[in-house]
């Protein structure tokens, strides 16, 4: 199975450059944190200001500024530059490719599959997390949310509880991958009216309460593969119609 992914960075992806600079600037107050415990410890920083005799304001007022800084600026530093450095490792986490359905299954579905990631369809509409091209046509494959986040399941929207507690309405799955394949359909029929690709829906997840639509199938993340297998090969798609749907994936991405 041959993946490609979308060269476009993906709504909310952090840039390689908040990346670098939150590891920066983390390292160089980490670094400012030990120069100062150096110079305090290591220095005999805060000797200067200890006052041979009677000590005037100024050198009481100039020792205690001192001392406050000798105290509070390493643990300052040292805990804002660590914070800006788990910040910039979380958002290098965040800018790796997402595994998808079928990619987690590459080596059970077979070389005649090319699965397209985070495409961007010319309707300018939300972008499709995976689409599969396939002996069968094209299939969308999007993934449910976790069971135990689902609040409600109406036909239309479902109310999801975020991983920060808050709540929120997404669409119905089921009727957004429908939607989606649909969307599909149109794009790739545009360039050859007389020829329609079979588009299939499928949503992924363990939620037993989520039953199938006539226009989306419902299957496990072990299921993936072999629902692909089940579906009806085209007859008319042949290598050169196929070869041009590559290439229409290939330019959207």
């Amino acid at each position: 199975m041959q993946v490609l992914a979308s060269q476009h960075r993906a709504a909310n992806q952090p840039s390689r450059l908040s990346v670098a600079s939150s590891v920066l600037i983390g390292s160089g107050l980490i670094v400012a944190a030990a120069s100062i415990l150096y110079l305090v410890f290591g220095l005999g920083f805060l000797e200067h200001f200890v006052p041979a005799g009677r000590a005037t304001t100024f050198q009481l007022v100039a020792g205690a500024l001192a001392w406050t800084f000798a105290l509070t600026a390493p643990a300052g530093f040292g805990l804002i530059g660590l914070a800006r450095v788990v910040s910039g490792i979380e958002r290098a986490r965040a800018r790796r490719p997402r595994i998808t359905p079928a990619m987690r299954l590459a080596r059970a579905i077979g070389d005649d599959h090319i699965v397209a990631t985070n495409l961007r369809l010319p309707d300018g509409a939300r972008p499709l997390p995976e689409l599969v091209i396939g002996p069968f046509g094209a299939a969308v494959i999007e993934e449910l949310p976790p069971a135990g986040a689902v609040l409600s399941r109406g036909m239309r929207s479902w109310e999801v509880r975020g991983g920060n507690g808050s709540i929120h309405t997404i669409e119905n799955p089921l009727e957004r991958a429908s939607r989606d394949a649909e969307r599909v359909r149109a794009w790739l029929t545009s360039d050859d009216q007389d020829y329609i690709v079979k588009v299939y829906a499928a949503v992924v997840g363990a939620d037993e309460r989520v039953q199938r639509t006539s226009g989306c199938a419902v299957i496990t993340k072990d299921e993936v593969a072999a629902w692909l297998a089940s579906l009806t090969p085209q007859a008319t798609l042949d290598e050169g119609r196929r070869d041009r749907i590559v290439r229409t994936v290939r330019a959207a991405l």
